[in-house]
């Protein structure tokens, strides 16, 4: 990793001392000191004024270490199955997912209405994708783009026709019938990011959980129905305050996050200073972390590429193996989540092996929140109780 810093040609911005990142050796490192970056040197003018959406930067809040790098391992490694970050109002949740539109990767996605892409073809054959895409791949003609992983939000108050897709009525109109996208459809290969994810109604979340777990979806209308893919990165956040989340909807995030507010008065003061900035100027409070967006960015690409080459060795799988059954966590996910997870952090020190540093730095938010003292008196009644029945039969039989 090896990137200068640069304030020059930068308007609004008055100049401040340049810092250095050729010696940062790690995405862990580089959002420290993006968290701890002196901003006191920059003098903020008036708002510019330009309308479009200017999150805060990811890199730009203060504290939530963990926050941070169970967003970014995610990204690296879809196989986590996602993030879900719990806590109270206030504490960054919605602004951190926001603010990832800056590091985000650049993928290859679709352009045809279903989503497919040539991996489809190599994985299923040519009736993995579409007529048209099908025509289009004997034509040597693309039907997919390299392009920037985009957040795509569920509102609240959405319906389920707009999550999974419906009859275009303009086209029913004239007799040609075409079923509209769902939201689903459009996360295909990006983030779907469910804000209060515990207020959703259980038909939604239902259809959200169906689709993520299969990678796609069928709709079905009458005697039309059309297949959809929906390979995303599910991210969710919300106020335990506000209710629960239902156990099966828990146990498919890979990481769980519970944030709480800062305590350091310091860190605090810091984070009012920031918000203050940003609210005044957000373009120029945007570009102060312009060059680390760039390298987490990079980073984060490459990362992605790298993480398929990571493996882990059979001394260090026992040892997770043995943490999981300690704590007596019974969902097979747990594994799945905590490897993946150390792989993704492997993968952004460019390291092909993961070591028992990775599976500690990972494990409290791959296994938080997975046990069940429902499920473990359950299943100490059901052993009773087949105790019980054979210790009968033993007795009639004798």
């Amino acid at each position: 990793m090896s990137v200068d810093n640069n304030e020059e040609n930068n308007p609004g911005i008055s100049e401040a001392p340049s810092v250095k990142y050729s010696n940062i050796s790690s995405l862990k490192e580089l959002i420290d000191i993006a968290s701890g970056k002196n901003i006191s040197h920059y003098d903020f003018q008036h708002d510019s004024g330009i309308a479009e959406p200017l999150f805060y930067p990811f890199l730009g809040i203060v504290g939530q270490f963990e926050m941070k790098l169970a967003l970014i391992l995610t990204i690296i490694n879809p196989n986590i199955g996602g993030v879900l970050l719990i806590g109270p109002r206030g504490t960054a949740k919605t602004t951190s997912v926001r603010g990832l539109v800056d590091i985000l990767p650049f993928v290859e996605s679709s352009s045809c209405q279903f989503g497919c892409l040539p991996e489809d073809i190599e994985l299923n054959g040519i009736d993995g994708v579409c007529p048209e895409c099908a025509q289009k791949n004997a034509e040597n003609i693309p039907f997919s783009q390299l392009s920037k992983v985009k957040i795509i939000e569920l509102p609240l108050n959405t319906n389920l026709n707009s999550v999974t897709g419906s009859i275009d009525e303009i086209s029913n109109k004239n007799n040609t019938m075409h079923l509209k996208r769902g939201i689903l459809s459009l996360a295909d290969k990006n983030i779907l990011y469910i804000d209060e994810v515990n207020l959703l109604s259980n038909e939604i979340i239902n259809s959200i959980l169906d689709a993520a777990a299969m990678g796609k979806y069928t709709v079905r209308s009458s005697s039309r129905s059309s297949t959809f893919h929906s390979r995303f990165t599910l991210i969710g956040s919300m106020n335990p305050e506000e209710g629960n989340l239902r156990p099966q909807i828990m146990d498919r995030f890979g990481l769980r996050v519970v944030t709480r507010g800062l305590v350091n008065n310091t860190d605090r003061l810091e984070a009012y200073f920031r918000a203050s900035h940003y609210l005044s100027n957000p373009y120029e409070f945007i570009q102060i972390y312009r060059d680390e967006n760039n390298i987490a960015r990079q980073e984060i690409e490459n990362a992605r590429k790298f993480v398929w080459k990571v493996k882990i060795d059979s001394k260090i799988a026992k040892f997770g193996i043995e943490l999981i059954k300690d704590l007596n966590i019974l969902s097979l996910r747990a594994e799945l989540t905590l490897f993946e997870a150390a792989k993704a952090l492997a993968a952004s020190e460019n390291r092909d092996q993961i070591t028992i540093e990775d599976i500690k730095s990972v494990a409290p938010m791959a296994l938080r929140l997975r046990r069940s003292s429902y499920i473990t008196n359950f299943i100490e009644n059901n052993e009773a109780e087949n105790e019980e029945i054979n210790s009968s039969l033993d007795k009639i039989l004798a």
